[in-house]
């Protein structure tokens, strides 16, 4: 178990927090990877405990480590949000495979939901840094552009990355207050071929376990092997 320290936290999309949090020395990650986070001696606790799993959403060469999740009225995340700046913590980690894949002659085709984005943020920033020749499409589905963590920043790294090509998609612009020209409706076989690059891509599935059921069987339907699907689900947050 590690020691850390909560350095700020901010909001990223209406109901998901990020929270920044100092990295030990000596602690190396893969970008794409996990940590379990444990609350020390909350003032509440409940059947699931004081322990929670979530992607780095920093990347490797960055300064500190974030994370982010959505909100919900659960006694963790009611903890977490009120924590203080400077409060103790601890995790265990890094842990998991949901990397990028090395041979960068196959491009990757990210599609991801919600909060599904936590993993490819890393992954693209790590990218993006160290200038890695792999061809990256990114599909992010979102109900509205103020549901969507880190809209601007995916954007701006698509400016920095000839290889990395960023597809926004909103399923329910009636009810948001700002304008969107980009893709509308949810991930479908039709939306995806617009997009598709070049070769014979590694596909990455993250969002709801529902998207992501649907997402799998969708690539299936078109004939993509299991073998070339990698997912991660992000079930309760």
């Amino acid at each position: 178990m590690l020691n850390t320290t909560l350095l700020a936290k901010k909001e990223v999309a209406e109901g998901t927090m990020e929270f920044v949090l100092q990295k030990p020395d000596g602690f190396v990650h893969k970008a794409g990877q996990t940590i379990d986070l444990s609350l020390i001696n909350p003032p509440e606790t409940d059947a699931e405990g004081n322990m929670r799993t979530f992607s780095i959403v920093a990347a490797p060469h960055e300064e500190h480590l974030a994370i982010a999740t959505r909100m919900r009225d659960t006694a963790f995340k009611r903890v977490l949000r009120n924590l203080p700046e400077g409060s103790p913590l601890q995790f265990d980690g890094p842990f998991g495979d949901f990397t990028l894949h090395e041979k960068a002659a196959r491009p990757a085709v990210i599609l991801a939901g919600g909060i599904g984005i936590t993993p490819f943020r890393s992954i693209i920033a790590d990218a993006t840094h160290r200038a890695l020749p792999h061809k990256i499409v990114l599909i992010f589905s979102n109900r509205r552009p103020e549901d969507a963590p880190f809209l601007a920043e995916l954007g701006q790294f698509a400016k920095e990355n000839a290889n990395f090509t960023f597809v926004p998609t909103m399923s329910d612009m009636e009810k948001s207050a700002q304008t969107w020209e980009g893709e509308r409706g949810q991930i479908d076989a039709a939306m995806l071929k617009r997009h598709m690059p070049e070769g014979e891509p590694i596909y990455y599935l993250a969002g709801p376990p529902g998207m992501v059921k649907a997402m799998r069987e969708m690539l299936n339907a078109a004939g993509i092997s299991n073998d070339d699907i990698r997912t991660e689900e992000f079930a309760g947050y």
